[in-house]
């Protein structure tokens, strides 16, 4: 299985008609990958569109395999 590793975070001032959705898709290429931002913002979880000059913490992270995915040879 392949889990994201947070490997930093960025601070980002939103811009008026930000979304959680866009944010992913212009960052991670992914809109999929919204939840990664929720996450680390639980204070603005139940904002839907933002408006300008709110402070989000965004997630960095890289892909890796799990140990449980990794064949012995590779734990």
């Amino acid at each position: 299985m392949i889990q994201p590793r947070i490997t930093g975070i960025i601070n980002y001032t939103t811009q008026s008609n930000d979304t959680f959705d866009s944010l992913a898709l212009q960052i991670y290429d992914d809109e999929m990958q919204a939840h990664r931002i929720v996450e680390c913002n639980p204070d603005y979880a139940g904002v839907l569109i933002f408006g300008a000059g709110m402070e989000l913490k965004i997630p960095i992270f890289d892909m890796v395999k799990s140990s449980q995915s990794l064949p012995p040879w590779e734990r």
